[in-house]
This record gives C-alpha cells, structure tokens and sequence, in this order.
C-alpha cells in the first residue's frame, strides 16, 4: 500500500480524501492541520492527526504528502517534504514564482521523490479526446487557439480566508481559477513566446485582478486568447477551450469545459462525429481527475516513473500565468509613459 498524508483540511481535501478511498493501493495515512476542527470529519481510527508540519513528515509510516494549503506556503512545504524522503503532490499552482517553482522541482530530483502537481482537467473525457486528436494530426497546421473561464467568485468568497486575493498567498483570478485553463492551453500548444495582456481589479475588494485578457504567439505561429474572470454574474456561466485548425474544429465548453458543442473534422463523416459526440456525452464527467491523479502517483512510485502532471508540468502553467502578469503590468507601464508625454 502507498500511504498518503494530507497537508490542510479545507474544502479541497475532501477531494482527496475520497480519490484516495477509490484508488486501490493506496491508504489514507494522516492528516495535519493547524485547526484540529478541520481534521475531524476524516480522522478516524488509525488516521493519524497532527498539528504541526513537522510531525506529518517525521512519521515512517507516510508515504506520499498532499500540500492543500494556501498556495503561497506550497513550494516552501514541498521542499521540506522532499527533504524528508516524502513524495510530492502539490495543489496548484506549484508555487508562485519561477523561482519558487525551480526550488520544488530542484529538491525533488536531488532527493530522489516523485512530484506531480494537480491539474485534474487534463482527465475529462473531452479534454482527453481533444488531446488524441492534436496528437494524431486530425487537426493539421493549427490556426488559434482559446480558453475562456467566465465564473463568479463573490465577496464572500474572498473574505472567506484573508489569504484568499492577496500577491503573497493566492494570487488573482488567473493564479486561483485560471491557472487550470492555463494548464491545458500550454498542455496543447506549447509555451507562448509573445503575450500582449490586461488585466483589472473590477469589482472585488482584493488586491490581485479579478479579471483578465491576453492575446499569444505559440512556437509553431498558432495564436491564442485568453479571457479568464470572476466577476461573472450571478454564478459561474463557462469554461471553454477551443482549438482550431486547416482540418478540424474543436470547442469544448459548457460550466466546467466538460461538453463538446463543436466536433468538426476532414477524417471524419458527420455521422461518425455525431456518435462520437453522443458516446461522450453519455458520461461527460468520468472519473474524478483527483482519482486519476492519485491513482498515477501509486503507480508512478510503483513503476519508478515520473507522475502524469509533473513539476515541469506545474512550471509550465506558472509560467503561462507570470507571463500575462508581467505583459498586463508592461502594457500599464506603456499606457502610463503615454499618458505623461
């Protein structure tokens, strides 16, 4: 058995607890928290609870540590647990700076443990079709490419925990929410070499932005766009990620990008589009990507592999997510030298 410890017990760890209870292998070891509250719900009988960090990682018996705290604390606590012999999984983002994200991936590899970082929607059913069919050329040369994440994340949200919207801890609306569909696109397309970006603190009291725009250059020529926010109202409306191409279209959408609604290719007939769509909307969510993403750690570790979604993954989507920073606060930066000649 792998056994697993989970590092906070807030909302996102019930997703763990439950992927770990599904996977064969593997076992929930141990909890920590600060508030022993939090912990309650899952601490029976033979799962250990601690309240300092420190005793997680001194305890033999875990196996693989879970960091599901605030995301400015995840490179620091992963380094350690690396230094302890543990094995990573990382909520994301992996950290919040490139450098931070270096540090993680560095203590990693010299330390011989398996990191892999949580991006769940690279499993949805869709998602990985779309994948197939970029992987098979059905799209040819690709012309652009989009993610679009219309959600709403209320005041109450944000006051929820005062880390949540702040640059040390959490960061915006493309770092929190974003950061999935920023993981896909450099998951299709590769890493942007031109961004042009804006982004805006709208309508809640944060200190990061609650929405963005931005337009890319891929490796290859394709382009891209990007329009992430959570100032939708009243509830979350979309998440979409299209792709298109000189032999085939692909949009993917609806609230959580998990229903084709566009499915167009030269290989294939209208017909035999149409029950390809039909067979994937039977079931659209499949199994829960935490599932997935357990699963793949007690193999990887088994098999001596990296994980599926791994440190470079994690990077890789970070970047995505500095780059539209850094293009937002040049463009501000250009606008302002304007504004002053």
């Amino acid at each position: 058995m792998i056994r697993f410890g989970i590092v906070g017990c807030g909302h996102i760890a019930a997703k763990h607890v439950e992927a770990i209870q599904n996977v064969q292998g593997a076992v929930l070891q141990a909890l920590c928290d600060s508030d022993a509250e939090r912990m309650r719900p899952w601490a029976e009988d033979g799962i250990a609870a601690y309240l300092q960090y420190r005793d997680i990682l001194q305890d033999p018996r875990v196996d693989v540590v879970i960091i599901c705290t605030p995301s400015g604390l995840h490179a620091d606590m992963a380094v350690q647990a690396a230094q302890a012999g543990k094995h990573v999984v990382v909520e994301k983002p992996l950290a919040l700076t490139l450098l931070d994200a270096e540090r993680v991936i560095a203590a990693c590899s010299k330390h011989k443990v398996k990191l892999a970082v949580v991006h769940p929607n690279r499993y949805r059913p869709a998602i990985v079709q779309l994948k197939k069919m970029l992987d098979e050329g059905r799209f040819g040369k690709l012309s652009h490419a989009s993610v679009k994440l219309r959600w709403n994340r209320n005041q109450d949200y944000y006051n929820q925990s005062p880390w949540r919207g702040t640059r040390a801890m959490d960061g915006g609306v493309l770092m929190n929410q974003g950061i999935h569909s920023m993981d896909l696109l450099a998951w299709l397309m590769g890493p942007a070499v031109k961004v042009r970006a804006m982004s805006a603190t709208r309508l809640r009291n944060i200190e990061m932005e609650d929405v963005a725009l931005a337009v890319m250059q891929f490796a290859d020529g394709a382009l891209g766009s990007v329009e992430v926010a959570s100032t939708v109202y009243p509830n979350n409306l979309e998440e979409e990620i299209a792709l298109f191409g000189e032999h085939g279209s692909a949009v993917i959408g609806g609230p959580t990008a998990h229903w084709i609604k566009y499915w167009n290719f030269a290989s294939l007939d209208k017909q035999e589009a149409l029950a390809f769509v039909e067979h994937t909307h039977l079931n659209p969510f499949g199994e829960p990507g935490h599932t997935h993403m357990i699963r793949d750690m007690v193999e990887a570790i088994r098999d001596d592999r990296d994980p599926h979604v791994s440190g470079e993954d994690g990077k890789r989507a970070l970047q995505m997510v500095l780059d539209i920073y850094d293009a937002s606060v040049n463009q501000r930066s250009s606008e302002e030298q304007l504004i002053s000649l």
